[in-house]
């Protein structure tokens, strides 16, 4: 992607107004050094996420993930770039001691391994935040700690110490805890990595619950089958973020073919009802839907039209042409009630990935021949209009 291309993409990430935004984070790099030397752990990442959506980050160990967190969370420092958090720049001009503050009032962090106090009961425990934050009266907290434990399902297990509870009410004793000061976000490190199945869902219920109440969940975890129950899968490779269009339309890629898809992608806009693809044009690129509706379209002998089919944000187009060979069997174009933005690969590069990927390579054949078969059947209904086109080519 060309720089210019990509600041333009950036600034339209960021187009968001601050009220929608609860992370915004802009060009954040984050470099370490050693006896080895120096190495970049994240690479100029921008990020905007909105108030009250549910975001799980995934990657390979060593990916960045944690070191990621560590920057919405404030516990380390980015050593370039911009953090804002609830409308707050969380480092320019802050000193620790303002950050942990802020940090005990508007955030609240769950563990992996809990963090509970083995000498203090769950109530107390819950309590902790809002002593430390000197947030409500003191008289209020036992009452304000009881609501959150009754909210996670612990009420029965109020006086009782860490140890003499399941490691998946540990878990939801430690969500407790984290909202007692009523934060507008939560961030969750690998919540689920030491619970058994059923505990695990029941805590994706719970977070779920809390971003239809508003509140902002971004939960790291390895498990795919977690991330998938998020409203938004946040990909992170090699300290890099993976195009969200690219890993929804193309989820069967290996990370790193991802990232070549995402560093390859150009952005195409086309206002509402503009011409994508004519039927009879070489098709050289595969589109994937990052913004608004496309429509595929036939037309018969009378120019009338029949809307094959409509496709949405995180669909694809082009892939059956690229594969198959020859030129365009339909008409593709923007829908009528807004402009559509898409990304494309160029077929040469489209054509590469394919064939060192079977696995996308056998999904996305699978879906070419449900196309096919869809149109086939509109075929029957038209008076087998698309049969007399395929002569045609063949003549």
């Amino acid at each position: 992607m060309s720089p210019r291309r990509k600041s333009r993409a950036v600034s339209a990430q960021h187009a968001m107004t601050s009220a929608e935004a609860m992370i915004d984070m802009h060009g954040v790099v984050k470099r370490f050094k050693n006896v080895a030397g120096e190495f970049t752990v994240l690479k100029d990442i921008n990020l905007t996420i909105k108030r009250g959506e549910f975001v799980s980050i995934v990657g390979k160990s060593g990916s960045g993930k944690s070191t990621l967190l560590n920057m919405i969370t404030g516990i380390d420092h980015p050593t370039e770039g911009k953090v804002v958090i609830d409308g707050a720049d969380i480092y320019t001009g802050v000193t620790e001691s303002q950050r942990s503050k802020w940090r005990g009032r508007n955030l609240g962090i769950v563990f992996q391994f809990f963090q509970l106090l083995p000498m203090l009961t769950l109530l107390e425990n819950a309590m902790l935040p809002m002593d430390y934050a000197d947030m409500y009266g003191f008289d209020e907290r036992p009452a304000r700690a009881m609501e959150m434990l009754e909210l996670v399902g612990l009420e029965e297990f109020a006086n009782k110490l860490p140890l003499l509870v399941s490691t998946g009410q540990q878990q939801l004793a430690a969500i407790a805890r984290a909202l007692a000061c009523d934060p507008p976000l939560l961030v969750a490190d690998e919540p689920t990595g030491n619970l058994d199945t059923k505990s695990a869902s029941t805590i994706i219920d719970l977070f779920e619950e809390l971003a239809h109440r508003g509140k902002t969940v971004v939960m790291v975890t390895h498990d795919p089958s977690l991330a998938s129950r998020a409203t938004r899968n946040i990909i992170i490779a090699d300290g890099e973020l993976i195009n969200e269009t690219i890993a929804k339309s193309l989820p069967w890629l290996r990370h790193r073919h991802m990232m070549e898809f995402t560093k390859l992608a150009e952005t195409r806009i086309y206002p509402p009802k503009a011409t994508i693809i004519s039927r009879e044009d070489p098709i050289e690129n595969f589109f994937m839907i990052q913004k608004g509706e496309v429509e595929v379209v036939l037309y018969d002998r009378k120019k009338d039209e029949t809307v094959i089919s409509r496709l949405q944000p995180g669909e694809f187009f082009g892939e059956m042409e690229l594969l198959r060979g020859g030129k365009a069997l339909a008409n593709v174009r923007a829908g009528a009630s807004e402009a559509v933005e898409t990304l494309t690969i160029k077929r040469e590069d489209f054509k590469r990935v394919m064939d060192i990927s079977p696995i996308t390579a056998d999904a996305v054949g699978k879906i070419v021949q449900q196309r096919l078969e869809a149109r086939r059947a509109i075929d029957s209904r038209t008076g087998g209009f698309l049969a007399r086109l395929r002569k045609k080519r063949s003549v």
